[in-house]
């Protein structure tokens, strides 16, 4: 199965093509550009590079959070678009799960971590070994100080990833085995979205993919908090 993976779920942006598990073309960019400018020529480019056309994709799949709200939308909404011409199925995943599959040659607990500001992340711990990825916690947006209690529990070497890594990993600094992973696996990967759609099987109908925010906007969250209400 040839499938078309997007990721732009933060400042980064990237899109892979694979048939099956194996990468046929990438693209990456961390250049702080909008992804409107860039997103739609790193599709071209990739397929392109694939010797492939659109209509040569047989799915599509796409991080639907979390992360950046703008950024998510955008990517969902692309693959909704793409895949839309031949209803041809599309799989939303986590982004925090998709980082974890940067690390399947390293035997370790990856804690997945995206800045949600205010000194929160959205995180998901996950524990790789012999190449296969196991979820030990569910997405969750937390403070970093119940993070690093989160993170006593575990004995093996712990790598931080994620466009929040920086941040969870100077929260959980006293942690002896914990790392910031190198940046050449540190954020998200279009690459590791297609290989989460692949292991979990959940691709479906366009019109039945959705963002998985975790929780509101800043402004709507701001407003409730005005009016009294619980966010």
């Amino acid at each position: 199965m040839k499938i078309l993976a997007i990721d732009s779920s933060a400042k980064t942006a990237g899109v892979a093509v694979t048939q099956d598990a194996h990468l046929l073309s990438s693209c990456f960019v961390n250049a702080g550009l909008t992804h409107s400018r860039t997103l739609m020529a790193m599709v071209d480019h990739a397929l392109r590079q694939a010797d492939l056309k659109i209509e040569d994709v047989d799915a599509f799949a796409v991080n639907a959070g979390p992360g950046s709200f703008t950024g998510v939308r955008i990517g969902v909404a692309a693959v909704k678009g793409l895949a839309s011409v031949g209803e041809r199925p599309c799989a939303g995943v986590s982004t925090l799960e998709s980082i974890a599959y940067n690390f399947c040659d390293t035997d370790a607990v990856i804690c997945a971590a995206m800045d949600a500001r205010c000194g929160q992340v959205y995180t998901a711990l996950f524990s790789v070994k012999h190449g296969v990825v196991t979820r030990l916690t569910q997405d969750a947006a937390m403070p970093t100080t119940d993070l690093a209690a989160l993170l006593k529990a575990y004995d093996a070497p712990i790598y931080f990833a994620g466009d929040g890594a920086s941040v969870a990993a100077q929260a959980c600094r006293d942690l002896p085995n914990g790392r910031l992973a190198d940046e050449s696996r540190r954020f998200q990967s279009a690459y590791g979205v297609a290989r989460a759609a692949l292991i979990s099987g959940s691709f479906d109908a366009p019109d039945r993919l959705t963002p998985a925010y975790l929780r509101l906007p800043q402004a709507e969250r701001e407003l409730r908090i005005k009016k009294g209400e619980s966010v």
